[in-house]
């Protein structure tokens, strides 16, 4: 059974080397003792959500947290190249499903687009908070995932700052149901961000189609079926890792 993983802050990890101490405490440190119960001679892993990765052994369990011995140190490169979730803001938490399904799959940056035929609008204090609510959905989706990195969550985007993200990508594809070019088969670079864009529940307006494309986007699609908004991401994420990072 893999380790359970606890994400911790980088200053607590940074230097840790095979036998030296860490102190567990904190919100997590709680959570391993008095939730997980985790105790004396068990192993646990430890990330800074940056790449590096501790396997540690406990030496003594408080009531909030684990002394740890660490036993190895693993420094996870990011990968190339990086996949960047471009999900438009949709109602019912769909967006919330999406970038979590996209946590455990391996995405490695998500961004929040307030697309034309959005419902949902992030303004103000609520925008914030929606974007706070991202930033732990994907933590939660990591740790559950045991992943090292924790993916960006990033400020949100309207249809013209993508465009000129689009521009500067290595690849990017538009999740379109009227495309003819199917996402399986399409080559990936070896390096650089690869975007796919996933508009909300009433569809990418062709404005933006057109101006995607201008940009350097190709319009693709999955297959013969609609995907909802929730689904439709991951599951272009699943067809990208299995042309590369899957093999």
């Amino acid at each position: 059974m893999t380790l359970p993983l606890f994400l911790v802050e980088p200053s607590l990890v940074a230097g840790a080397t095979v036998g030296s101490g860490v102190l567990l405490d904190g919100p997590e440190g709680r959570h391993a003792a008095a939730v997980r119960r985790i105790g004396v001679g068990e192993h646990v892993m430890l990330a800074d959500g940056v790449g590096l990765r501790l396997t540690c052994e406990v030496t003594a369990a408080g009531r909030a947290d684990l002394d740890l011995r660490v036993l190895s140190v693993e420094q996870e490169p990011e990968p190339q190249p990086r996949f960047v979730l471009v999900q438009a803001l949709a109602k019912g938490d769909r967006d919330d499903q999406a970038i979590e399904a996209a946590t455990e799959l391996g995405v490695d940056e998500v961004v929040p687009w307030q697309a034309a035929r959005s419902i949902v609008q992030w303004r103000g204090d609520r925008g914030d908070k929606a974007r706070r609510k991202w930033e732990s959905a994907v933590l939660a989706a990591a740790k559950q995932s045991r992943r090292s990195r924790v993916p960006v969550v990033a400020e949100l985007a309207t249809s013209k700052t993508l465009a000129t993200r689009i521009a500067g990508a290595a690849a990017a594809y538009v999740l379109h149901e009227d495309a003819e070019d199917a996402l399986a088969g399409q080559g990936l670079p070896a390096s650089g961000d690869v975007l796919v864009v996933v508009g909300p529940e009433g569809g990418i307006t062709s404005e933006e189609v057109a101006a995607f494309e201008l940009a350097g986007a190709r319009a693709v699609r999955l297959g013969s079926t609609v995907l909802r908004s929730s689904s439709a991401g991951p599951a272009a994420l699943a067809v990208l890792s299995a042309a590369g990072r899957w093999r």
